[in-house]
């Protein structure tokens, strides 16, 4: 089981709330000799009481599971430094501006991390008025294609999704747009600036 649901966790966060062990005890109808088994590691909560517990802390059971805490705290409203995650079973995609703990599939995903584009994901940009036509030389077979692509700019981001069969190509607006995103169903999330190929 996780540690965030157990042990020196709980204890910080029933502290944090300025709560004894026999206030939480009370909140939870158990003992406070149980509270005290979970918060030196001689015991473990029953996952039945997961719900009440995150309740009772004032944390999200996804927070309380995952072992992150989320903190809404402001990112200086920079989209350039927000995240992507992408679901492993249907190809979900996920856009997050600040922290987050977010699953699809009962898989908890993580932030994907994204390296410059190489020779085995060439990247053409061409502007045409107001938009970027962006086309990348890369197979689009049913077992290995570009998913979606998406243009970042310091206040915006626009997603395309793609699929097996079809083109890998796109149109964004080109107003703004700095970095583009690309993901290769078997390599990754690339990354190219756009700035530095006008």
């Amino acid at each position: 089981m996780n540690q965030y649901v157990t042990g020196s966790v709980i204890r910080e966060l029933r502290e944090n709330r300025h709560m004894t062990q026999a206030e939480l005890a009370e909140k939870l109808m158990v003992s406070d000799k149980t509270i005290s088994k979970w918060e030196t590691g001689k015991g473990y909560p029953d996952i039945t009481l997961l719900e009440p517990i995150a309740t009772a802390l004032g944390v999200s059971l996804t927070e309380l599971i995952s072992g992150r805490k989320i903190s809404n705290i402001n990112v200086s409203a920079n989209m350039m430094r927000s995240n992507l995650y992408v679901c492993p079973v249907c190809g979900n995609v996920i856009h997050s501006i600040g922290e987050a703990v977010i699953s699809c599939h009962g898989i908890q995903l993580m932030p994907e991390e994204s390296q410059k584009a190489d020779e085995n994901h060439m990247v053409n940009i061409e502007q045409i008025e107001d938009d970027f036509f962006v086309t990348i030389n890369h197979e689009m077979s049913k077992s290995h294609y570009i998913s979606f692509m998406a243009a970042y700019s310091f206040d915006g981001v626009q997603i395309i999704k793609l699929y097996p069969e079809g083109s890998a190509e796109c149109r964004f607006k080109a107003r703004g747009t700095r970095r583009i995103f690309f993901y290769c169903n078997k390599d990754g999330l690339y990354y190219v600036d756009v700035n530095r190929r006008r």
